[in-house]
């Protein structure tokens, strides 16, 4: 099973858990798929927008862990 940490790169959710990109749309990072976004790690991304890195890894892999 995946298990996404605070440095984990941006381009490898995309690859490896797809399936958690709404996720982070209804947070407000609508561009978790641009060019940019996937040089970042999930910690600098909640930085530029506003989002708390603990809560969001812990909301995502509490997801993961369900399926």
């Amino acid at each position: 099973m995946f298990v996404m940490k605070r440095d984990t790169q941006i381009a490898d959710i995309l690859e490896l858990a797809p399936e958690v990109i709404p996720l982070f749309s209804e947070i407000g990072m609508h561009c978790i798929g641009c060019a940019l976004s996937s040089e970042e790690n999930v910690e600098q991304a909640c930085m530029a927008h506003g989002v708390d890195v603990e809560d969001l890894v812990a909301d995502i892999n509490a997801y993961l862990a369900s399926k």
